[in-house]
């Protein structure tokens, strides 16, 4: 291999999402695959998980979601508020939408009687975070226009959803209170949701009091755990980013990977695994980064910027909590420049 390379287990990611699987059961798992599966690639990772039976993919975006729908035939659901245009598309592929607001609704709505098709939408109450949603005094008129629309035949009141701050376990708890007093008003209006989704990741994983009928998880399933956050048990890191040595010097060595592939340049003193052990990055320009020497190091030999976890490699995460971000984003920030090569 030459120049830096994201090596992504295929193998990996389907004993993820069964261990997800097991540890939810029985709320069925919503896969998130936003951002391109979380810089991964959804084209073969949709693939890898309809084989092991996630029957719901989870697209964030309209793009994102068609992109999804034109490789499983399995629900697929959006919930960014999106354009009359998208949800057009939307709603000819069958996708499942996410409404938060009167204004989005009235659109979603608009275009299904025009397109004289039925959509399902998931209504979004706001239970604290203020992430979008409807707020608890606009939940009843939510409820009558979707409920409305659904006895004219162009809606499906399919779901129940929110997001939780995950700031404390009291205020999470109050956040359910509003979640199912809202699903008990909708119901009183005879609405008949299908599936009910409150938790994303973390509280998904952790707090299996809150989960719903249905639960978002999507950097988990990757093996990204949270930034701050224990290790997953039986899940691991599907990906493995190596790069090069070029140079030897007896200060420092060189490795082809820099800026322009989309490290954060303020890494520097965070710590890669080399065949010397661990050691700290000096300095990263843009096509290269500096590292502390090793003995017998030479050009050829390559180094972990995040494995697995074997043998003291750091993971995606650990290199986020040096720079105060999520582990996530040191992945999804890896440009095409890095070579993405899918393995067993």
């Amino acid at each position: 291999m030459t120049g830096p390379v994201l090596e992504i287990s295929r193998g990996a990611f389907r004993r993820n999402i069964a261990a997800v699987q097991r540890r939810l059961s029985p709320s069925d798992l919503l896969l998130v695959m936003k951002d391109d599966a979380y810089g991964l690639g959804i084209d073969w990772a949709v693939r890898e998980a309809s084989a092991v039976g996630v029957t719901w993919f989870g697209g964030y975006d309209i793009p994102t979601a068609l992109r999804i729908r034109a490789l499983t035939e399995q629900r697929v659901y959006a919930w960014a508020t999106s354009s009359r245009g998208e949800i057009a598309q939307a709603i000819a592929a069958d996708i499942d939408l996410g409404v938060g607001s009167a204004a989005y609704l009235d659109d979603v709505i608009t275009e299904a009687e025009t397109a004289g098709a039925r959509v399902r939408v998931h209504l979004k109450i706001d239970t604290g975070l203020h992430r979008n949603g409807f707020r608890p005094e606009q939940w009843q008129d939510a409820i009558a226009t979707a409920v409305a629309a659904e006895r004219r035949g162009s809606v499906t009141v399919s779901g129940v959803w929110s997001h939780l701050s995950e700031a404390s376990d009291a205020e999470d708890d109050a956040a359910q209170r509003v979640f199912l007093d809202a699903v008990a008003q909708l119901v009183a209006a005879g609405g008949e949701p299908e599936v009910l989704h409150l938790t994303a990741s973390a509280a998904a994983w952790w707090r299996p009091e809150l989960r719903g009928s249905l639960s978002r998880i999507g950097a988990f399933c990757y093996g990204i755990r949270s930034a701050d956050g224990p290790a997953l048990e039986g899940l691991s890191l599907i990906a493995r980013l190596t790069a090069p040595v070029e140079q030897v010097g007896a200060d420092a060595i060189r490795v082809g990977i820099g800026a322009f592939h989309g490290l954060p340049s303020i890494l520097r003193g965070a710590q890669i695994a080399t065949p010397g052990g661990l050691r700290r990055i000096i300095d990263i320009s843009g096509s290269t980064l500096t590292v502390e020497p090793w003995a017998g190091a030479t050009a050829g030999q390559r180094v972990v910027l995040f494995g697995p976890g074997a043998a003291g490699e750091p993971d995606a995460t650990a290199l986020a909590e040096h720079v105060d971000t999520v582990g996530e984003e040191i992945i999804t920030r890896l440009t095409p420049a890095v070579r993405r090569l899918v393995v067993d």
